[in-house]
């Protein structure tokens, strides 16, 4: 355990409620009742709140009814609180207001110089736009596909799967699309263009150009005890491959993998043993330079689409030689792919929290605005608000995702999805949401409870360490959206907590299931 913060976005558990006392209460301190509990507040969620583990905690609740607007619970409801990865309900909700759900993005191949009989005398260029998952995750029924815990968990927390899909299907079908137009050798080179914006996240660059959500897939299948494990990678392509090995260790025993890293491009390092009995283990690695496998991915595509380019493959991407942006925008296309809808896109960063695709959509506000640096985008998230009509004082974020460092008061965040609640699409901004015991961060949480399935809403997680105590600190815990409750009422609901304990990583688990059973609480009661 280290004294860093931890942000984990499938598994970003969920919420939190309070630990005050009447001995507490103070002119700042939310109204108490005579016992101490708060109004409006099911018993059963106050004997959470109140575990050990919370002791030291601060929570903070807000619940409204959606239909007469009656705030049912309010508890520090106008104090600010870190809200994790709740935050992306701002960021991809902005993105929903602004462009709304049926929104795509279409990523374009251009080309320069002519068309000779079948020979390109120029470039192709394929030109990043921001899909996220670019045809990689696409069902046959039009839907994005997700496990519960994805992916770009994989390295953190143990468990995650993978889809069924191609990863490369999107490039696939645009390489089929540069044959059909009558291209059958590129003269010239191939390149990526991914100038579109530029931005990061937690030390990773967030990119216009999106293949496998810019991860390489590693995934280790045990043999017979005493022999090496198998170990594939997907998506394969070159020059990538596989360095070291995982040893095939006796039924039962103690194993562990490494993560894995690359001490030099095109080689992946990992090792470690894995018992005979256990189930595959993702792991995964992410991409320091997306364009460049983007552009490896495209050529490798034309060739099996039947398209020979004379470039070196596995060269370093180079934007050098291109016009300026507006100058390629308007090259002839030989190919275009369009993206799943933004509901779509919106249900994979919801569902399983991911980081970099929220981001995503605060850079692409941010180019909507004429601006190319990501950081802008914010501005464009509370312009877009605020004209929906939310007080955008009662939240001060730094990006998208929900990182360390963003805060929202309960109030605002539950005005939020009261703006939501009241648009006509409101039962498909719902549907992005996971769902209590049923998918997404919230699959395992309260699965037994009879308001599993009416609870939808976004997690929120941050862990930290205490290297004081050699105990985990619970930053945060939250859940915010809306629930049908048992008498059949419909409510936008917050709880957040910040600062619990926990001596085990199995108390940091624990507080998701705990933050899902005060909200099962609350909607059972009402």
């Amino acid at each position: 355990m280290t004294g860093s913060v931890l942000r984990i976005g499938a598994a970003a558990f969920a919420l939190a409620l309070v630990a005050a006392t009447a001995a507490a209460c103070t002119a700042d301190a939310p109204d108490l009742t005579s016992d101490g509990s708060v109004p409006g507040l099911p018993d059963e969620a106050w004997k959470v709140m109140n575990e050990p583990q919370y002791a030291n905690a601060r929570w903070m609740i807000s619940v409204s009814d959606l239909d007469t607007g009656e705030v049912l619970i309010d508890l520090d409801g106008d104090k600010m609180a870190e809200p994790a990865s709740f935050v992306k309900s701002y960021s991809v909700g902005a993105a929903w207001l602004n462009w709304g759900p049926d929104h795509q993005i279409v990523t374009p191949v251009k080309h320069t110089g002519d068309l000779v009989g079948t020979t390109l005398q120029g470039d192709l260029v394929l030109v990043g736009k921001g899909d996220i998952t670019l045809g990689g995750r696409t069902k046959d029924d039009g839907s994005v596909d997700y496990t519960n815990l994805d992916h770009n968990d994989a390295n953190p927390l143990p468990g995650a799967t993978l889809t069924t899909e191609d990863p490369l299907a999107g490039i696939d079908d645009l390489a089929r699309q540069v044959k059909a137009s009558g291209i059958d050798t590129v003269a010239g080179d191939v390149v990526v263009d991914d100038r579109l914006f530029q931005g990061e996240l937690a030390g990773e660059s967030i990119t216009p150009i999106v293949v496998n959500q810019n991860l390489i897939d590693v995934l280790v299948t045990p043999g017979e005890a005493g022999q090496p494990a198998t170990v594939e990678m997907t998506p394969a392509v070159a020059p990538w491959r596989i360095v070291g090995q995982v040893d095939t260790v006796a039924a039962g025993a103690d194993a562990s993998i490494s993560d894995p890293e690359s001490a030099q491009h095109g080689e992946i390092t990992i090792g470690g043993t894995i018992a005979a009995d256990s189930e595959p283990v993702l792991k995964v690695f992410a991409l320091e330079d997306p364009a460049t496998f983007a552009r490896t991915a495209f050529i490798e595509a034309l060739g099996r689409a039947g398209v020979t380019v004379s470039s070196d493959s596995v060269a370093v991407n180079s934007t050098a030689t291109l016009a300026d942006t507006e100058s390629v925008d308007a090259l002839p296309s030989v190919a275009e792919f369009a993206s799943l809808p933004l509901a779509e896109q919106a249900t994979y960063i919801m569902k399983i929290s991911y980081n970099r695709g929220a981001q995503t959509y605060v850079c692409l506000l941010a180019v909507e605005a004429g601006k190319d640096d990501c950081s802008t985008g914010m501005e464009e998230v509370g312009r877009i608000w605020s004209e929906a009509g939310l007080d955008i004082e009662g939240a001060a974020l730094v990006d998208g995702s929900g990182l360390n460092g963003n805060f929202v008061t309960p109030e605002n965040a539950v005005a939020l999805q009261t703006i939501m609640a009241e648009r006509s699409d409101a039962d498909r901004w719902k549907a992005t949401m996971p769902i209590l015991g049923v998918d997404g961060s919230l699959a395992e949480v309260q699965p037994d409870s009879p308001a599993a399935g009416h609870v939808f809403a976004k997690t929120g997680t941050l862990v930290g360490g205490d290297e004081l105590n050699d105990r985990f600190r619970l930053n945060t815990k939250a859940l915010g959206g809306v629930m049908e409750t048992e008498s059949g009422r419909n409510l936008a609901f917050i709880i957040i907590m910040n600062q619990g304990f926990a001596s085990e990583i199995d108390g940091v688990f624990q507080a998701n299931d705990d933050v899902g059973e005060v909200a099962a609480s609350i909607q059972q009661h009402y």
